[in-house]
C-alpha cells in the first residue's frame, strides 16, 4: 500500500487537533492498554502525531495520577500518569488534560502515551517508531517525513 507522505513542517502552528479515523493502539507487557478506531490526533509543526483516547477506552485501572505536570503553550496544563502492571512500574506512561484551552476541549480527559515507554503502539496495523528523548511523544510512521524535533538533524527526504 502506498501512502501519501506527510511532511512534519507543513503540520499548522499554532497545534490543531483532528479526528482519527483508523485503528491506534498500545501494549505495555503484553496487555492492550487501550485500543480505539476514533482517536484524535494532534498536529503541531516538526512533531510527530501524538493521539488520544476517551479515557473508557483505557484500561484506567492500571494507571495513577502522580504529582507531574507540564505547559502545553496550545493545551494548558497536562496531568501525568504511573503505569502499574504485575511487577512493572513505568513512571509518567502517559498525560491527560483535566481542564484543557478552549479550542482543546475535545480532548478533556483524554489520555495519551508515550511511544517510547510502551511496550508496542500501533496506528492502523503500523508498528510506530518512537520519537527521540524524554520530552516529545509523537508516533512516528512510515508516511512521516522529518527531520522531528528532538530527534537527530539529518534530513530524511
Amino acid at each position: 500500500m502506498n501512502k501519501e507522505k506527510e511532511n512534519v513542517w507543513e503540520y499548522p502552528r499554532p497545534a490543531i487537533y483532528k479526528s482519527h479515523i483508523g485503528e491506534i493502539e498500545v501494549i505495555s507487557n503484553n496487555i492492550v492498554l487501550a485500543k480505539i478506531s476514533n482517536a484524535i490526533s494532534v498536529l503541531e509543526t516538526s512533531h510527530p502525531p501524538t493521539y488520544y483516547f476517551p479515557s473508557e477506552d483505557v484500561k484506567v485501572e492500571f494507571l495513577k495520577k502522580n504529582n507531574h505536570t507540564s505547559y502545553c503553550e496550545w493545551k494548558d496544563s497536562a496531568n501525568y500518569f504511573d503505569l502499574f502492571l504485575e511487577n512493572i512500574e513505568i513512571t509518567n506512561i502517559g498525560w491527560s488534560y483535566l481542564t484543557p484551552n478552549k479550542k482543546f476541549l475535545p480532548i478533556k480527559s483524554y489520555i495519551s502515551f508515550y511511544a517510547s515507554k510502551v511496550e508496542k503502539c500501533f496506528v492502523n496495523g503500523e508498528q510506530v517508531k518512537k520519537q527521540d528523548g524524554d520530552f516529545y511523544r509523537g508516533w512516528i510512521t512510515d508516511n512521516l517525513v522529518g527531520p522531528f524535533k528532538g530527534g537527530p538533524k539529518t534530513l530524511d527526504w
